[in-house]
């Protein structure tokens, strides 16, 4: 029986919402004399310069200044590649300390395959499906500029030297290696975020086989849309690092998955009960959220593809602001509801608001991002007792911390953009498009594998748990096991 909540308690959680809602007026308040101009915007989105006068990196490199600004944003984008890397760490520990300790090696051994397979998919194929140049084959919705990275370095060209490896002829200041290799530690992120969704059942093979496929067609494809100066490029839409183009594929995918796969045994009762199947490791999941918020900020600055100082910093601020604000959030709502903070829901807030913060980070005052944040939140929290209301069984709650709240973190844009460019009509046509062709390409893709091969382990593996079943081996081979209904 659960105790009578106690005045104090509910009393010091309506403090804390309290406080989450009047700071951003407060704070607004403190920047109401700032307005924001077209040379505010100029200042942020800086208009592109005129080729420097080299034609080769021998040539780049007798120009001092412009040889040194490429070597500190080359340098900037390689470190924050490697920060978006770390950010896998966080999701295999995160997704292990949220599900039950029986199925860790599985977890884990799905987001180490994750990772190989995105970099070597995006090598092949993905790269050049994202980023086809003038190699478009239906329209601007579809284009592939060849297989492999397109470069070969044994070749010895000036031409091509300054067409890949210098500013004035890739258009950014970094090598085409720099890009890749940033843009590559993107691409499993969408199918690590399924990963979560769909634990603790799902056979490996399959879904091993559905990753590589989401991460070498889909994921690029849509990228190819906005970033690779698609359709939606053209018309006006904007999504800064990804809440629709890697979060949201990710989420809607997961949906589709989820859907086919069905919940985990025991986790919805007849007469429509359901039981909570807790994670074996709250400090695992704590420091997954805490190594993924450190990543955000390569994910997110590495985005500015500079080091740009003034567009550098604004997205570190927004990105912190928009995180804390999502943990205040959620932690607010669910005191008031639950009469009690809850830790889970609170982890899942801070991706929350850096997730809601990742298509505008550059784009929107530090006001509107703890805004946005706070709101990311709210949804998070919202959406995932609707979900496990209507049966949709997410175990680590991927669905709505990426895919929901990947939509609303994009169609914020529209909202609360200093660029009056933005529309939320726009904004709307792109993030439905973009999580529409993840949701059917899932479907159809995770629905064939089901046909041929099934997709779900048996009952007897999946309450043995899939370490033993699908692998062999304990995470945890000193842990007692506990007895399951």
């Amino acid at each position: 029986m659960l105790k009578r909540p106690k005045p104090l308690a509910s009393l010091l959680a309506a403090i804390l919402l309290t406080v989450s809602v009047i700071l951003p007026v407060a704070l607004f308040a403190q920047d109401s004399d700032v307005t924001v101009t077209e040379t505010t915007v100029a200042v942020v989105e800086a208009e592109a310069e005129e080729p420097p006068p080299y034609t080769t990196m021998e040539g780049l490199q007798k120009e001092p200044i412009l040889y040194t600004k490429f070597m500190i944003d080359n340098l900037w984008i390689l470190i924050a590649a490697a920060f978006v890397l770390l950010m896998h760490l966080g999701f295999s520990s995160l997704e292990s300390g949220l599900c039950r300790s029986k199925n860790t090696v599985n977890i884990l051994t799905k987001n180490l395959f994750i990772v190989a397979a995105g970099i070597l998919t995006y090598a092949a194929v993905g790269f050049s499906l994202m980023y086809p140049g003038d190699s478009w084959i239906a329209g601007k919705f579809l284009g592939f500029g060849g297989f492999g990275i397109g470069y070969d370095p044994t070749v010895v060209d000036p031409n091509t030297v300054f067409s890949k490896l210098t500013p004035a002829g890739y258009a950014l200041d970094m090598t085409t290696w720099t890009d890749f290799i940033f843009q590559a530690m993107f691409a499993a992120t969408a199918a690590t975020i399924v990963s979560g969704a769909v634990a603790e059942r799902v056979k490996l093979l399959p879904f091993l086989i559905f990753a590589t496929l989401l991460v070498a067609i889909a994921y690029p494809i849509t990228g190819s849309w906005q970033w690779g100066a698609g359709w939606l490029y053209d018309m006006g839409f904007k999504d800064f690092a990804g809440s629709t183009l890697v979060h949201g594929v990710g989420g809607f995918a997961a949906l589709a998955c989820v859907l086919i796969l069905g919940p985990r045994l025991g986790k919805y009762l007849p007469g429509g009960g359901i039981k909570p199947i807790l994670g074996h490791s709250m400090p695992l999941a704590a420091i997954g959220v805490f190594l993924l918020f450190f990543g955000w900020f390569g994910f997110n600055g590495g985005s500015v593809l500079s080091a740009d100082p003034v567009l550098l910093s604004l997205v570190f601020v927004t990105t912190a602001l928009a995180g804390a604000a999502g943990i205040i959030g959620a932690m607010s709502i669910s005191w008031i509801v639950f009469k009690k903070p809850d830790l889970s829901m609170s982890l899942n807030g801070a991706l929350a608001g850096l997730v809601g913060i990742t298509a505008a980070a550059d784009t929107v005052t530090p006001v509107s991002a703890v805004i946005i944040g706070l709101i990311s939140g709210l949804i998070v929290f919202v959406s995932v007792v609707i979900l496990d209301r209507i049966k949709i069984d997410d175990p680590v709650g991927a669905i709505s911390v990426h895919g929901v709240v990947g939509v609303w973190g994009t169609l914020a844009v529209g909202i609360f953009s200093f660029d009056p460019a933005h529309k939320v009509i726009t904004q709307l046509i792109g993030t439905v498009s973009i999580v529409g062709f993840a949701f059917i390409f899932s479907l159809i893709v995770f629905g064939a594998l089901k046909f041929i091969m099934g997709v779900r382990v048996s009952a007897e593996e999946e309450i043995e748990g899939l370490d033993i079943g699908e692998h062999g081996q304990e995470a945890y081979p000193d842990f007692q096991p506990v007895a399951e209904a």
